[in-house]
């Protein structure tokens, strides 16, 4: 790929590597090499090992757990090609750490997900290359253009293709928002699969802690769809599929997410741990989609979630940008 003279390069991060070879397959090209190191007191060490100079640069890294070495990565990365004369630098954070802290919920909090673009910024970055941001107001956190993905076209093709509305009547099934903040993304969702909208109300008394208040829509009898864009300890996901069961009288549920996250949870008292994807594999939850903006945990050992590839959807994103042109039915799928 040469366009106007500028060769383009595609690097990754030490967790996100699996993700960029794919993407670079779907660009028809190989990835390129980068050598990722950490001195004996956990410093990261990253060294380009070709010339980068003038040449259109993307550096994959999702900034999933370990969140701060990821995120050090990436920013490292942004550094060495801006000091090794790169002609333009784009970071492709597929799952946006810190996402989740966009506002001062009460006072002396931090901002972070606003730290973090400040940093990608000062590190040199030219543009940054994201999908589903936790709240879309975080786009203008940035100083320089964000282009922000959606991975909702991915879940209408995957749920077209399973319940194919010629075998499947869209009138017995329901898309589902686990809360209030996802009506939006839920509702688009809905509107594409020709279903009706419900939503679980809920509230949060701490973090990583929701409890279910009660359903609102008509579910008795329907198979759910929930669409949600984090699943973290996967706490909330499950206590909502079994409002619909329990709650609502819904027959089945099924759920799908962006990112993965799915982290263990550890008892303070007895030092217990339950895994997020165990927690999953245990709920009335049929099937969970995911996206591979975040890999599987190493330990994963069940049957329930299935992955989806980002790779085409980001690979005609970078297409786009180093041709420099529109990008907009990547981010909001085929009209």
């Amino acid at each position: 790929m040469i366009a106007n003279g500028r060769p383009v390069k595609v690097f990754s991060g030490k967790t996100s590597r699996p993700l960029a070879e794919d993407i670079c397959r779907e660009l028809g090209i190989e990835l390129s090499n980068n050598s990722l190191s950490t001195f004996a007191d956990g410093e990261i060490c990253v060294w380009m090992e070709e010339s980068v100079r003038g040449q259109d640069c993307f550096i994959v890294q999702s900034t999933c757990k370990p969140v701060n070495d990821n995120l050090m990565s990436i920013l490292i990365n942004i550094d060495a090609l801006r000091r090794a004369s790169a002609g333009r630098i784009t970071a492709v954070i597929p799952y946006y750490g810190y996402a989740r802290q966009d506002r001062k919920a009460k006072g002396r909090d931090p901002i972070t997900s606003k730290l973090v673009a400040n940093m990608l910024t000062a590190a040199g970055a030219d543009r940054v290359l994201t999908m589903d941001l936790h709240a879309a107001q975080i786009q203008g956190f940035f100083d320089i253009p964000l282009d922000h993905l959606s991975g909702t076209p991915l879940f209408v093709d995957y749920y077209m293709k399973k319940f194919d509305p010629e075998v499947y009547d869209h009138s017995n099934f329901v898309a589902v928002s686990p809360d209030v903040g996802s009506v939006t993304r839920t509702r688009n969702f809905a509107q594409r699969v020709h279903m009706d909208l419900a939503i679980v109300d809920k509230r949060r008394p701490k973090p990583n802690v929701s409890e279910v208040m009660n359903v609102i829509g008509d579910v008795e009898g329907k198979t759910c769809i929930l669409l949600d864009d984090i699943v973290d300890t996967a706490g909330s996901l499950c206590n909502a599929a079994k409002a619909l069961i329990e709650v609502g009288g819904a027959k089945e549920v099924y759920a799908c997410a962006t990112h993965g996250v799915l982290s263990n949870r550890v008892n303070q008292e007895t030092g217990e741990i339950t895994r997020a994807w165990e927690r999953i594999e245990n709920s009335v939850i049929k099937e969970l989609v995911l996206l591979d903006t975040i890999p599987l945990p190493e330990d994963y050992a069940g049957t329930k979630i299935k992955m989806l590839s980002v790779a085409p959807v980001f690979a005609k994103a970078i297409r786009h940008i180093y041709d420099e042109t529109s990008i907009s039915d990547c981010i909001f799928g085929a009209r």
